[in-house]
């Protein structure tokens, strides 16, 4: 399935509009995201740095996560993998190499990438400077270690 900008864009008020960080499962609810009230941790190789936006199930019930990564030139934050839910990215800063099924994406700033449940993906920074960006998780994310 191909999305295009404008289709991406009308995501974003569900990302952004939802409720405070919550356990998976916790019921969303309206409300707003300070990047300064949203805490840094450090990925657990050194890769860089991830700050949570929301967890939990939209009143229609989807299941939904936010975070905001920055990523170190070079690095990536874990392997490639697969899992239930489907994962959109959105590029803010910096150059990265995506890869979905063995098919590799060079995205830069403005640029996004989605990746359907279940197949194989992974990011890596191919740029000289940290790259930062969204992911948007949508779908079952129980059993999901990623």
């Amino acid at each position: 399935m191909q999305i295009d900008r404008r289709e991406l864009c009308s995501l974003l008020p569900l990302a952004f509009l939802t409720g405070a960080w919550a356990s998976s499962g916790a019921p969303l609810t309206s409300g707003s995201f300070r990047f300064s009230d949203l805490e840094p941790r450090k990925n657990n190789n050194g890769s860089g740095e991830v700050r949570s936006i929301t967890k939990g199930t939209t009143p229609t019930g989807e299941e939904l996560e936010v975070h905001e990564t920055a990523l170190l030139p070079g690095k990536t934050p874990h392997p490639p993998h697969r899992h239930k839910h489907s994962e959109f990215w959105l590029i803010r800063e910096g150059e990265v190499e995506i890869t979905i099924n063995g098919k590799a994406y060079r995205l830069g700033p403005g640029s996004a990438a989605f990746a359907a449940s279940n197949d194989e993906h992974g990011i890596r920074n191919v740029g000289e400077n940290v790259a930062t960006y969204f992911v948007v998780g949508i779908g079952p994310m129980q059993g999901d270690t990623k």
